[in-house]
């Protein structure tokens, strides 16, 4: 049945994603939150309400306290020194995506963590997402017959945390890895045109193909330039379409011919219980740890997912299409 004792967490970086991680942590049975790092001293007060410890050094958390799980929220540039210190005191750890800034630092922490036989899962949290945990159930029946073509919309306003990489290693690794997950198939070819320089130095905007090895085409349609915050996914195939929205947890199916009598065709919603995407993540994290199992999302798939952003990145750029290297299965 596995170790059944209290394991004992940490959380380092306290920014939007750092503060929920330690609120589910907190919440967990069987995880007790015992300590928690920033730079910032107003973080660090408002996080003094939960029964953790405060650290303004994170390298004094990992030398002072026995935990045996933390996570890494940290901006993205911070990764690998972050990762590595964890890693070097043998501590498994959860890395927020994308697991690194450069694919030679997150080569570096998933050979780290390899060699130290530490436990590395990277926080694509979107795979738990209860609508997409869904289409994966539906597309493995086969509801969709042969699968055509998956469309990723994730545009909303600009996120004023971010400021050390663009929307194309911000954000578009989310639907990257989704499309990995759902297809089961790795990335063959990418192409690429983004907009730069509008909010930030980097990419703002980012128009996307991703071609499959199973012949499946990957859309994706980027921004952080939109007022309007929408994340959603379409899968069509064979037999119909299937929409998931992200944000409402709600999936629908279009049938094949259910437009054929009508302008507008009526979709089949699918009842989906709701649940907190970071909770479901965070609690499988533990539960592989607990068991001694790789966990669900690994250091091959975090890099998987950073390469292809790499490759839409350096294909905008080139203005051609780029070949994505034959090395990493999904």
């Amino acid at each position: 049945m596995g170790d059944r004792r209290m394991l004992r967490a940490g959380v380092i970086g306290l920014g939007s994603m750092g503060v929920n991680h330690a609120r589910v942590y907190a919440d967990i049975e069987g995880v007790d939150l015992a300590a928690v790092a920033d730079m910032s001293p107003e973080r660090l007060q408002a996080a003094a309400r939960r029964p953790a410890v405060t650290y303004d050094d994170y390298r004094r958390m990992l030398a002072g306290e026995r935990l045996d799980i933390v996570s890494v929220c940290v901006p993205t540039l911070l990764h690998r020194e972050v990762a590595l210190a964890t890693i070097d005191k043998g501590i498994a750890l959860l890395v927020e995506k994308p697991i690194a800034a450069t694919l030679e630092d997150g080569e570096a922490m998933a050979q780290a963590a390899q060699d130290a036989g530490v436990p590395l899962m990277v926080g694509h949290v979107e795979r738990f997402n209860p609508a997409v945990l869904e289409v994966k159930r539906r597309l493995a029946a086969g509801d969709l017959g042969r699968v055509y073509q998956v469309y990723a919309r994730r545009t909303g306003p600009f996120p004023q945390r971010v400021r050390d990489v663009g929307v194309v290693h911000d954000l578009a690794p989310h639907d990257i890895d989704v499309m990995r997950f759902l297809l089961q198939s790795p990335v063959e070819r990418v192409y690429a045109e983004t907009l730069r320089g509008v909010a930030t130095e980097h990419d703002d905007m980012l128009w996307g193909i991703l071609r499959f090895a199973n012949g499946v085409v990957g859309v994706l349609d980027v921004n952080w330039l939109t007022p309007l915050k929408v994340r959603r996914l379409s899968v069509l195939g064979e037999k119909g379409l299937l929409q998931a929205d992200y944000l409402s947890q709600q999936v629908s199916f279009y049938p094949k011919d259910s437009g054929l009598q009508s302008r507008d065709a009526a979709p089949k919603a699918i009842p989906i219980e709701n649940a907190e995407p970071l909770r479901l993540e965070l609690e499988a994290f533990v539960d592989a740890v607990r068991r001694g199992v790789a966990p669900p999302v690994t250091a091959a798939d975090g890099l998987a997912a950073l390469e292809v952003a790499a490759l839409l990145v350096e294909s905008a750029r080139a203005g051609r299409a780029m070949a994505a290297p034959a090395r990493r299965p999904a």
